[in-house]
């Protein structure tokens, strides 16, 4: 099949393109590269800069590529930021896939796939591990983005008969994580390793993440493509503090380094980590990595692109 991948030179994006060009789909990736790397890209797919808010390009990319299968991870995904700025954080999360989502029902596409996020639209549950049935809550702009988006799936759904599936992410990490930004702790405290630099811990190191390997993440894109339509949790239900990441982080590295810790940031959650039975039963899905040996692989990537 053809299939659209949007953020594709990205981290998850890029990941996920390689993971469709190896199954035999054709890829064409759209990146305007504000935070994805075009040495990313998979040397298979087709590539075009640009951004999803630019409605007239897309009307080309989807009449001239027809595109069976829009898989959108392009994003605004620093959560900090859309404290700072919500309306930015809008107008790429929102009216940006309004964009992709007009197209997807005026070109008849047979399935939206969409990256949403598990650690972010639950807020701080009463119950956990959080399943799809916890109701949402988010806590930051981000959050409430990629949950009005799935209110929207649910309307072309229901209106135009879009198929569609939602991924509810928990923390994605593995190779290729940019240590530059804000949404990946275990690459920054790698790169801060790397250079011989204390890692920054926001608040008391106490609040859980459940952390899923990328490569885990991109197996659950291929299942997606016949899923039927839901949202769906991608993670591993087990619940990490980051101390305990800062543990597992010193067992690997074979390295002490120094921690700080800093007050903690607005719009973060104290405790999350996801109930995963759905997409088991659902889409056939289960994450086989587990988070030392995914620590493991990603200290490996680092290392070698510091050599």
């Amino acid at each position: 099949m053809k299939i659209l991948v949007t953020g594709g030179a990205g981290f998850i994006g890029s990941w996920v393109a390689d993971a469709f060009i190896k199954e035999g789909h054709k890829v064409l990736v759209v990146d305007d590269l504000s935070t994805g790397i075009e040495g990313n890209i998979p040397k298979k797919a087709e590539f075009i800069k640009g951004d999803i808010r630019e409605s007239a390009l897309l009307k080309k990319v989807f009449s001239n590529f027809k595109p069976d299968i829009v898989n959108h991870h392009a994003a605004q995904i620093n959560v900090r930021r859309s404290v700072e700025d919500p309306v930015f954080d809008a107008e790429v999360n929102i009216i940006g896939t309004l964009n992709l989502l007009e197209l997807s029902v005026k070109h008849k596409i047979k399935s939206f796939i969409f990256a949403s996020s598990g650690g972010a639209i639950y807020g701080e549950p009463k119950k956990l591990p959080a399943d799809e049935t916890t109701y949402p809550i988010p806590i930051s702009p981000y959050g409430a983005s990629k949950y009005a988006i799935e209110k929207y799936l649910g309307y072309y759904k229901a209106v135009h008969g879009l198929d569609y599936v939602a991924l509810r992410y928990s923390n994605v990490y593995g190779p290729r994580q940019n240590p530059h930004g804000e949404a990946g702790v275990l690459a920054i405290f790698c790169n801060r390793i790397m250079s011989g630099k204390p890692c920054e811990i926001f608040g008391d190191g106490n609040q859980t993440r459940d952390y899923v390997f990328v490569g885990d993440v991109a197996k659950a894109n291929i299942l997606s493509i016949n899923g039927p339509s839901g949202s769906y949790n991608i993670g591993t239900q087990i619940e990490t503090s980051v101390n305990d990441l800062v543990t597992t982080l010193r067992k690997v590295t074979k390295r002490e380094f120094k921690v700080e810790y800093s007050p903690p940031r607005a719009g973060e959650v104290l405790r999350i980590y996801l109930n995963i039975h759905l997409a088991k039963r659902v889409l056939g899905w289960s994450p086989n990595v587990n988070l030392e040996d995914g620590i493991c692989q990603t200290w490996k990537w680092f290392k070698d692109r510091d050599s």
